[in-house]
Formats: structure tokens, sequence, C-alpha cells
């Protein structure tokens, strides 16, 4: 355990026993000292695979090698490793497959278009992400598969929102799978595009295989996407009254509705005439899942701009209703007001007679997720985070509380209560800010928080901006509505104007505040982060784990320095590097309405050998599994996945461990996204230990574990987002390179990496070697069935 201590771990997962001396027989047990490297292998229930880079995991344990495969009907073919055997590997050779260890297996269960709906014109959407699974038999043996789509991207199109236009030559897939021409920007593409966003409710069935299978034509099948509900445009006196259809397709009455404030307050006001009636949801990346069986899925980047331009006007008035549409976006294409996106959706998979509903009071901002508390006699809770660079961490109590956890009442209790945002201090104390009109103003200070970086470079990246609410007569503007950056360059000018007020005095009723909610987060000081992607509670102690994904600042913001590393300070090859990390919050008093917390950070981002890493970069989702194991997804940024660049000519990206100050090319050493397991116990507890990797610039997102009668984690889903993402499709053509990394004792080797440059998965998996790619969900199951762990 080279980069946990043993008490830290403890800590981390809660034990009694960190405040005690450990005893041999526990130190044995929890943390291998004593024992042997098959008690290690024993202890994981199964052979990690291989990836390029070196984990203190393969010091104890034997290892999966990748060998072949690609474009097979069969898994990939393995070779094994001795514990201990060629950490430093001198080439790695990555395959377009999501690769398992050799105790398991893998299946596709639905991929992008395919036609499982009553409906024949329906079809499975784009980029899945979040799933869910509402059981309804005791044995878990079949009922509602719940999965987000969240975005598209090439090649399900050459005009794709962030497409390289040199890619236009190499085709897209659309044509093949959908029987769609999408290469024209046009009305009916744009429409298309929303349509290809949202969710999709399937029934599924397990069958005597153990694998899991759609149910074709269910009449429970059913899709919410972008345009849901678009038929009510008729009824508007604003211009929009004729956008009710694109292409052959005619918009239809499946309307959303919001609840809380902003739909009291600030929907009424909404330039659309359609009061609390909402058009669609889109953008919808994690979510959660309720005990009384609704999901709860997040809208996240719902922000349009000239080039990702599939989305709405963020910026809003001091009454909460956008400044105004963003040309060229898809949004104004169909009269979509800004106000009503950002939001989490309840979603109610075994009842088609509920109407979805955006409940505001749980704050407007990018969405990545909500993990619950819901415990009799106590209010319900639910922790979200913001996911973006300088994104906060947020949590909503309601005014009532629970009384039977399962009860389908407990949906109206997110309709009345109050949002905080937390404030994290340096001391690993914290607190929760109430975002009120009746809060005080307490606007982070951007010298303050890029203190760090200030002391060890002399300057800040992105000046340490920070974003507040733009108001005429306040820091010399002139205008409302939109967003001001505040930074070291007028921080002494602009700050006094914002401070010793209120909320009040920037928004004129509390669904505003809700609907700038990021903006007025800053403004009372809630600590900007590092990318909050998600947020989940161990089930056996009901503390707060926190993906914070990657700590380099943006136009959004700037993580504080004093809680998060946002720099590779200094020239040393092993300075710890800026991939984000795995933080825990402990309510006091395990008290979720509790008002005071502390936090920690144990599993660092960034590689083994480097200060602090665990042997990972960019923590995205997060799972527990019925032993109370942690598990995790990463999301590597698909333009560095290997170290090359995307397009239609990937080029090799410089991979310097000396650079200093913004270091996210150091990820590129980690080759494709993967997902990995922290055990809470045995021979391995708080390693960090690899499950599988995905197919080629894919992210792999959405782990939900689906249980069996006795309670086990059986069913591993997986939602394989994106793979070829933004390079051509597969033809066989290999990238290759050589990338510098760290060995585990801190010491640079270079290693060949080959790569394809793009991907046919899942075509290559059921006989179409140069099939199309195309997003999948998937199921993971031990060959021989069982408990996964």
């Amino acid at each position: 355990m080279s980069k946990f201590t043993r008490r830290q771990f403890l800590i981390f997962f809660g034990s009694s026993a960190a405040a005690t001396t450990l005893t041999p027989k526990i130190e044995s047990s929890l943390f291998g000292t004593n024992g042997s490297i098959a008690q290690a292998q024993a202890s994981s229930s199964f052979t990690p695979v291989k990836l390029p880079h070196p984990l203190t995991a393969y010091t104890q344990m034997a290892s999966a090698v990748p060998t072949g495969g690609n474009g097979s009907t069969t898994p990939t073919g393995m070779g094994m490793l001795s514990a201990g055997q060629d950490l430093n590997l001198s080439s790695y050779e990555v395959f377009d497959d999501v690769v398992v260890p050799p105790e398991f297996e893998r299946y596709v269960i639905i991929s992008w278009g395919d036609r499982v709906f009553p409906d024949s014109n329906d079809y499975f959407g784009y980029n899945n992400d979040y799933t869910s699974f509402i059981p309804t038999s005791s044995d878990f043996s079949e009922g509602f598969l719940w999965v987000n789509h969240e975005y598209v991207s090439y090649p399900i199109s050459p005009v794709a929102p962030g497409a390289d236009e040199d890619l236009a030559p190499f085709g897209s897939t659309a044509p093949a799978v959908l029987g769609i021409d999408l290469s024209t920007r046009n009305r009916d593409t744009l429409g298309e595009f929303f349509y290809n966003l949202g969710g999709s409710i399937i029934f599924m069935r397990k069958g005597a295989d153990g694998r899991f299978a759609v149910e074709s034509g269910n009449p429970f099948n059913r899709r919410i996407h972008g345009l849901s509900g678009l038929g009510i445009n008729a009824e508007r006196s604003d211009g929009y009254q004729n956008v009710t259809s694109w292409g052959s397709r005619q918009g239809d009455a499946n309307f959303l509705v919001g609840t809380g404030p902003a739909a009291a307050e600030v929907f009424p006001l909404s330039s659309d005439g359609l009061g609390n009636r909402v058009i669609g949801t889109f953008a919808n990346c994690s979510g959660g899942t309720t005990p009384w069986g609704t999901i709860l899925t997040a809208e996240e980047n719902f922000q349009g701009s000239e080039n990702f331009f599939m989305g709405v006007q963020e910026g809003v008035l001091p009454n909460g209703t956008q400044t105004g549409y963003v040309e060229g976006t898809a949004g104004a294409e169909f009269g979509m007001v800004g106000e009503k996106y950002g939001w989490m959706v309840e979603v109610a998979p075994s009842d088609p007679n509920f109407r979805p509903r955006k409940h505001t009071y749980l704050g407007r901002f990018r969405h990545e997720n909500i993990a619950f508390r819901v415990e009799p006699g106590r209010p319900l809770v639910g922790y979200m985070g913001d996911d973006r660079r300088g994104g906060h961490t947020w949590k909503f109590v309601s005014s009532g509380v629970v009384e039977s956890p399962t009860a389908a009442v407990n949906s109206s209790l997110f309709e009345l209560g109050t949002l905080y945002v937390a404030k994290l201090n340096a001391d690993g104390t914290g607190e929760w800010i109430p975002v009120n009109l009746q809060t005080p103003t307490n606007p982070n200070v951007p010298s303050e928080i890029a203190s760090v970086e200030l002391q060890f470079r002399g300057e800040a990246q992105r000046d340490g901006r920070v974003r507040l609410p733009k108001r005429a007569g306040i820091a010399g503007e002139t205008e409302d509505g939109g967003s001001l950056i505040v930074d070291l360059t007028n921080e002494a000018t602009a700050l006094p104007d914002y401070q010793g007020k209120t909320l009040a005095d920037f928004y004129t009723s509390q669904g505003a505040v809700l609907v700038d909610a990021f903006l007025a987060a800053n403004l009372v000081g809630g600590t900007p982060t590092a990318r909050p992607e998600d947020v989940d509670i161990n089930p056996m102690t009901g503390e707060i784990f926190v993906a914070y994904t990657d700590g380099e600042p943006g136009g959004d913001g700037y993580p504080d320095s004093r809680i998060f590393i946002v720099s590779k300070y200094t020239p040393d090859i092993t300075a710890p590097q800026t991939s984000g990390g795995l933080y825990k919050i402990v309510e006091d008093g395990n008290d979720p309405a509790s008002l005071t917390f502390t936090w920690q950070n144990i599993a660092k981002g960034g590689e083994g050998g480097a200060l602090s890493g665990a042997g990972y970069a960019n923590v995205d989702n997060l799972e527990f599994d019925s032993q109370g194991n942690v598990w995790g997804v990463t999301d590597m940024s698909t333009s560095n996945h290997n170290g090359f660049t995307t397009g239609a000519n990937p080029e090799a990206r410089e991979i310097d461990h000396t650079t200093t100050g913004s270091a996210g090319n150091l990820s590129g050493v980690f080759g494709n996204n993967w997902l990995f397991v922290i055990p809470m116990s045995g021979a391995m507890a708080g390693e960090v230990i690899p499950f599988a990797y995905g197919p080629v610039r894919c992210e792999m997102t959405g782990p939900y574990f689906i249980r069996n009668a006795a309670g086990q984690s059986e069913t591993l889903l997986l939602a394989v987002q994106h793979p070829g993402e933004d390079v051509p499709l597969g033809d066989g053509v290999k990238l290759s390179r050589s990338i510098p990394m760290l060995s585990l004792d801190g010491n640079l080797f270079n290693q060949e990496r080959l790569v394809p440059r793009g991907s046919n998965w899942p075509s290559n998996i059921q006989g179409d070697p140069n099939g199309p790619p195309k997003p999948a969900v998937i199921g993971v199951r031990r060959v021989n069935g069982g408990a996964f762990v």
C-alpha cells in the first residue's frame, strides 16, 4: 500500500480501528503485510487486467495481459504475468474491445439505433451514460433498464458538435445504423440530434444463460428525449408556434413539468409563454435511483455555444429568465428557453402515466448525479456535484421527513426544502451554506483560492478566476445578466461591490437564485472544486464519496488550490499531478441534515510513481458493490487517449514530466479509459485494482450492480459511450508512439504503444469486424455465474 497509510485508509472507510493501534492480526488481514501473494489474489476474486502503466497491485497479484481478439467474435485473448513480473512494460498494444478478467464475460444488452420500442420509428439513443435497473420480480431476474443519453458526437454525423472538418471524407454512422442522412446542419438534423438525447426505458429479463436480454416491443418500452412535448409550441405567440416538428416527425404532447420555486416564480415569466410546461430533457449525464423506484436523471452540459450548439442559454437575468437565445444553437432553433434546462429530472420507469418533472429546489447547474440518504423519521437528503472547472458540491435537505423509504409519496419531498453548497476549509473541516435570498454574500477571493499556486509558481492559471452575477452598477457594469469574471487583475476594485450584501440584492426571488445556482454559490463563498463528477454514499457507513475528476482551472472557474492540486508546481518528475482524486465527506454526528462536516482526500490521482499518486487519472462515476467495495471508472479526455490528438490524422502529444503549470497531457500514459475497484477489506484493501478497459476513444460510464435474490451483486451494467469518437471509422490503421512514464520508484522509462486509430466496437465482436462503432450498454458477469465479488 504505497499510496495510502493504514490509518488513512481505515479513516477513509470509516473504521473505528483507526482510533486504536492495529493488532498484527488486523493489520495482516486488512493489508496483507504478513500475507502471501496467493492471499492477495484470492481476496480480489479475479485476475486484474494488465494496463500499460505500473500499479502497486501488480507487485502483489498476477495479471492478465490482453494479447489479441480485435475483430474477433470471441473475447480478447489473455496471457498471464506473475506478481511483480514486467512491471515496466517496454511495449503495449491496445485492443478495440471491452477487456475484462478471464473469470468474467461481457455481452451487449442494447446499442445505439436498436429499434426495440412499440413504435418502429423509435430507437435507442446515442452516447448512453447513467444506467439503472428497477426490478419487477423478487429475484431481480426481470425489470426496467433506464439509460441516459448525454450528447451526440462524430461519427454519428460529420456536422456533430466539435467534429473536425477533416473527418467528413471518412463517412459517418447514421446512414448505416439509422438509415438517415445527417450530413447537413438544418432543422431536421438538429431535431434528430435532440431525439438522440434524453433517456430510454426498456424492459429486460435474465435468461437461462445468466445474461439479460431486452424484450423488444414491450408496451412499457419508451423514449423520453430532447424534444418530448414539442407539439405544445403550437400554443405559443412568440414566433415559434409553427416549430412543432422536424423531418417526418411530429412533435407530441409528452412535455415535462417543473416543481418548486423556479416553476412558480420564474417559469411563468419565460418568453415561451408555456408556464410550468417544459419541452424535453437533454444532456443527461449521470443520475440516481430512489428507494421508491424512480430515477433522477441529471441535465449536465446544457449550455449552448457556437461550437457546441446542442444547448441553450445558460446566462440569466436577475429574475431568472434567460438573457436571450444563443444564435445558431439547437435551443434557439426550437425555442427552448434556457431557464428550463440544467435540472434534476424525476422519471418513473414502471409508470407510463407519471409525467417527468424537473425539481427546481435541487438547483440549476451542470448536474452530474445525485445520491440519497432516505431514512425513516429524517429529512430526505440528496448530494450532488456540478461538473465544471470550479463547480461546487451540493446538498438538498427536504423540509418534510420520510415515513417509509419505499413510498412513492416521497417524490413530493423534493418540492420543499433547502439547497446548500459546501465550503471546504483547508484544515479538513467544512460547512454547508444555504443558498437562500437571506444568505449574506461572501464571494470567493481569487488571491486566496489561488494562493498555493502563487506560492510555488509566482503566477496562477486563469488568474484564479471566479465568476459572479453581472449587475448594472456593480463593479462598473452597465447591464444585468450573465456573469462577470473577477480575478487577480480586478479583485481589489470589483469585490467590494459584491461584499456586505445578501442574495436578495442580486435576485428577485428564490426561484431566480436557484436558476442561477452556480453564480449564487460563488457569491456566498461555496468552494470552487475540481469538477465533481460523481457523488456516492457508502452503504455500510452513510459517508459521502466524491469523485473530483480534474484539478486544472478553466474558463468557468478555478478550483481552490488549498484543497485541490490545480497545477504541477515544480519540474520534479514525481511532483503531484493534477488528475483529480477520490474524497470523502463525513457529516458531523453522521446526521445527513448536519450543517458541518469533515473531509479527506485519500486516493489522489496521478501515476503510481508520482508523489501520493494512486495510479489512475480522472475518476468519474462511482458504484459500491454489495460487499462495500468502491468501483470507479475514468474519464480521461478523448483527445488525449494514449497521448494522441483526435481528427483524421491524430498526432502525438508531448508528454513531459518536467513541465510545470497545466499538466493534463500526462494522462496520456494511462491509455484507454478503464474501470477499477478499491477493496474495502482483505489483503488488497486500499489498492487500486484494474478490472477492465474500454474500446478505442470511448468512456465507460454508468456502472450499476444488479443484485440477485440473495442480495449479492451479480451483474454489472456499463454504458460504453462514444467508441471511435472524433477519429476515422475503424479501418485497420494503427498508431504508434513512444510514451515516457514513471516507474513505481519514481524513475522514467519509455514504452512503445500501438493503438488502433479508429473503432469498430461492438460490431467487431458481433461478427462484423469492419462494422460501425456504436455506443452500447453491456452486462458483465462471471463466466460460471454467481456473485460478482
